[in-house]
């Protein structure tokens, strides 16, 4: 139905393998195909990409983009496909693609040469970049001002490395999760909180006293959001890249189901509205993926 796909996104979701693991027993199509469920790992608290909702399920955008994949399986496995979502850790993802915990993490995950030694990463479907959340009239801002300051990160992040190296002077402060971080700021902990801008963006929008706080600072990072998968699965690799390709070349089109899920989450009235610089950013992303990629047929859209 669709050519495999040879992919490049923004020159850093790049899809080589520098690992010598194991072949799997079975391929992740093979396990699907036999017992009719995809297992994904998500995060519990990456509002607005991955998280618990009010009603205790998991949601967001990437669990949107999960379930376009599913959709997409049950299309090529000729059979009902049961979505099967699991809260993992930011520090457990990998370890449970290679335990065959889940078959694919959709998240917030942004690539990284160490992670790539581990796993796949499908293309980029978002953009994100550090950031600081500190105390509404804190002085910091550039790297120059974190020297000796006390930093919060999940540990093994890109918000964490990119804090490292941005200043190596700084006492980067490890929390277990997104509720700790932002905790520890409010009562003086730490004295900046580092995460995706646009989760901090997503914090502030759901917080109680969300006046108190700003995002300062310069991105410390800029990275595309992708889906990790197992390696060597490089027909599962095609089925989820032409996933995630035709849904951004339907919104980049205007195809009304694309645009409707994009702005559920982004838009003007949606769930996390981007300003229109960020909106920009994220489809300057879409179009660089696209433009090195040979267009879907307008029948597969």
């Amino acid at each position: 139905m669709y050519r495999k796909l040879a992919f490049v996104t923004l020159g850093f979701m790049l899809a080589l393998s520098f690992s010598a693991s194991p072949i799997l027993a079975h391929t992740v199509l093979e396990k699907v195909a036999k017992t009719g469920v995809l297992t994904a790992g998500t995060s519990k608290d990456a509002f607005p990409f991955a998280y618990k909702n009010e009603k205790g399920q998991l949601s967001g955008y990437s669990v949107d983009m999960v379930k376009l994949i599913q959709k997409q399986l049950e299309q090529e496995l000729k059979r009902p496909i049961t979505l099967k979502l699991v809260a993992v850790d930011p520090e457990d993802r990998i370890s449970s693609l290679l335990t065959n915990k889940v078959d694919i993490v959709c998240d917030a995950s942004s690539f990284t040469w160490e992670r790539e030694r581990d796993v796949d990463f499908s293309v980029s479907y978002d953009l994100t970049g550090t950031r600081l959340l500190v105390k509404r009239g804190s002085s910091l801002w550039g790297p120059e001002s974190l020297v000796g300051k006390r930093i919060g990160a999940l540990p093994k992040t890109t918000n964490e490395l990119s804090m490292r190296r941005a200043q190596p002077k700084a006492q980067i402060v490890l929390v277990q999760d997104r509720a700790e971080g932002y905790k520890a700021l409010q009562e003086g902990k730490i004295d900046a909180y580092a995460s995706d801008g646009i989760l901090l963006e997503g914090l502030l929008q759901i917080a109680s006293n969300a006046n108190k706080f700003q995002i300062v600072g310069y991105p410390y990072s800029n990275e595309g959001i992708g889906c990790m998968l197992p390696e060597n699965n490089s027909t599962f690799r095609d089925t989820v890249n032409y996933t995630l390709i035709r849904f951004m070349q339907g919104f980049l089109t205007g195809k009304k189901s694309e645009v409707s899920t994009f702005d559920r989450w982004f838009g003007g009235s949606g769930v996390a509205p981007l300003t229109q610089d960020q909106r920009d950013l994220v489809i300057e992303n879409m179009r660089l993926t696209l433009d090195s990629l040979e267009p879907l047929p307008e029948s597969d859209l």
